[in-house]
């Protein structure tokens, strides 16, 4: 099967399985809109299964494929590509990182694709140091403001397991201006998690902040702080 083919087979499959009950309940989490097919998530998984059997594809396939699948509209097709790439993990190299990079002027144009494809591409490959966390040093002022929010988020698991949370701190520290909503989460969402392992310096990281940086980043950040402890972190007034 050639990448061509790859694609026409699953958006035919696609339209076969489509439900829009499953639209219609999913819709109301994409502010960006939410153009889906509704495939079910076992249908989905099924041929996932199906298309990664044994001498069925080959990455080279995958990879020409993902870049018609990531440019599409309709809500499944960038998660067939993610996870048919995955499927391939052994063979990754920074080449694939590259890959990825190209994705993001094409699609991924929503906070689902971008954190999934953190999960389950970005963050292992920075765990079996295919890559590292310069490696991201660009997207920190990317145009594409998903790929921006791709860089705290694929640094979670890395950060949770790591000797010394000061150079991810200050990794993100150019960050913390950022005027974009999807990036405030992104970023609060890694210092929460990142709290919960260092809470001296992320503290101390957060009150340097807590008078320029956005609120959202705050509101996701103190989140399992009580309310009582919370206060210490509000912006100062006058």
């Amino acid at each position: 099967m050639n990448s061509q083919e790859l694609c026409t087979d699953i958006r035919t499959f696609c339209r076969q399985h489509a439900d829009p009950a499953i639209v219609e309940k999913y819709a109301r989490y994409f502010k960006e809109g939410y153009d889906a097919y509704g495939l079910p998530t076992e249908v989905f998984r099924t041929k996932i299964k199906e298309l990664l059997a044994p001498g069925t594809l080959t990455m080279e396939t995958v990879i020409e494929a993902s870049y018609d699948l990531i440019a599409s509209e309709k809500y499944e097709e960038p998660g067939f590509a993610m996870q048919l790439l995955k499927g391939f993990s052994k063979q990754f190299t920074k080449d694939t990182f590259n890959v990825i990079e190209q994705w993001f002027p094409i699609g991924i144009r929503n906070w689902a694709h971008t954190d999934g494809l953190c999960s389950e591409l970005l963050s292992p490959m920075l765990q079996k140091e295919i890559i590292r966390m310069k490696d991201f040093s660009t997207w920190r002022k990317s145009k594409f403001r998903f790929q921006r929010r791709a860089v705290p988020v694929a640094l979670i698991t890395s950060a949770k397991q790591c000797s010394d949370i000061a150079p991810y701190l200050k990794f993100i520290n150019p960050m913390m201006t950022d005027p974009e909503r999807v990036v405030h989460q992104g970023l609060g969402w890694f210092l929460r998690e990142c709290w919960k392992v260092y809470p001296e310096p992320v503290e101390e990281f957060l009150m340097s902040w807590k008078n320029d940086a956005a609120r959202l980043i705050f509101q996701y950040a103190t989140e399992k702080m009580t309310k009582e402890y919370r206060v210490k972190f509000r912006r100062e007034k006058g």
